[in-house]
């Protein structure tokens, strides 16, 4: 009972904020009320602190066939909802400068309906932080990481129920077509042997900073040209996507753009072989597989 009171008025309080909610998701999975996705966002945060904690000090897991088959799966997902999103757009003849939230008919229960499968991805991609902690892949988990995971599963239960079509559909249609490409890159780095195929990261960073980009200039075309889509939701999305784009810089800047040291530009010690640039103990570290008797 006191979990259903304060359910209530938490609900009640982003009704007050927001205004009313869009009446053709009621009744969707996840969506009537915040406190799943809010619990699961805290579940998120505390198995990182917990995690970490639980693994300091034991081996770090491979998981390689269990990563495989999570990268696979993630890929062909965003596959779909990619393809399903340019045909539903396309079926509702969506501007691409500015698309309100009721002109389109079916085709706006489509979109949603993709859109809520979007959102449901946020929460199944919580797993890419758990499998760096298991992995022990802990300088992974940066800020920017733990930062975009946590606030965009926030974020879209708030899309999904206040503007869950029209103008919504632009960022994941882009960020779909990126994650086909991110997840193929992550399922095959699992393969030590594929790394020296996977020159192209560099460029999958800069993919991302285009499509950050690209939705930016399609919110603030809204504003130009108004078609009735909420302003406050145009101006609040244009704020987070400045956010992103300047925490991808800086990751950028520092994993790209940084002149190596003078130590690592230093001939490797005797006795140690290389291998495509790579240190014989690099293959053996690789995917948090150590070897035993170095240990």
């Amino acid at each position: 009972e006191h979990l259903k009171a304060f359910d209530d008025e938490i609900n009640a309080f982003l009704d007050n904020m927001f205004g009313p909610r869009d009446s053709r998701v009621r009744g969707w999975f996840m969506l009537d009320s915040y406190l799943p996705t809010f619990f699961l966002t805290v579940i998120y945060l505390l198995s990182i602190w917990l995690g970490n904690k639980y693994m300091k000090n034991r081996p770090a897991l491979s998981l390689r066939g269990l990563l495989t088959l999570y990268n696979l799966g993630i890929t062909l997902l965003s596959a779909y909802m990619l393809a399903e999103l340019i045909l539903s757009s396309w079926e509702g003849g969506y501007n691409l400068q500015c698309q309100d939230l009721a002109s389109a008919g079916d085709a706006d229960i489509r979109v949603a309906k993709v859109l809520w499968w979007y959102y449901f991805s946020k929460s199944v991609e919580f797993l890419d932080t758990i499998f760096f902690v298991l992995r022990k892949k802990t300088s992974q988990i940066t800020f920017l990481h733990v930062y975009h995971h946590a606030s965009m599963f926030n974020i879209w239960w708030c899309v999904l129920n206040w503007i869950p079509c029209g103008q919504s559909f632009f960022g994941p249609t882009l960020n779909s077509f990126i994650h086909i490409l991110m997840y193929s890159y992550y399922g095959l780095s699992v393969f030590p042997s594929m790394h020296k195929y996977l020159w192209w990261k560099k460029y999958l960073t800069q993919a991302q900073l285009v499509q950050f980009v690209l939705t930016i200039t399609h919110t603030m075309s809204a504003v130009v040209k108004p078609c009735g889509f909420p302003f406050g939701c145009l101006i609040f999305q244009s704020s987070y996507m400045m956010t992103l784009v300047i925490l991808f810089l800086n990751f950028y800047v520092q994993t790209y753009r940084k002149k190596p040291r003078k130590k690592d530009t230093q001939e490797p010690p005797a006795g140690k072989e290389v291998k495509n640039g790579f240190s014989k103990a690099y293959f053996t570290a690789a995917n948090g597989v150590t070897d035993r008797k170095a240990q």
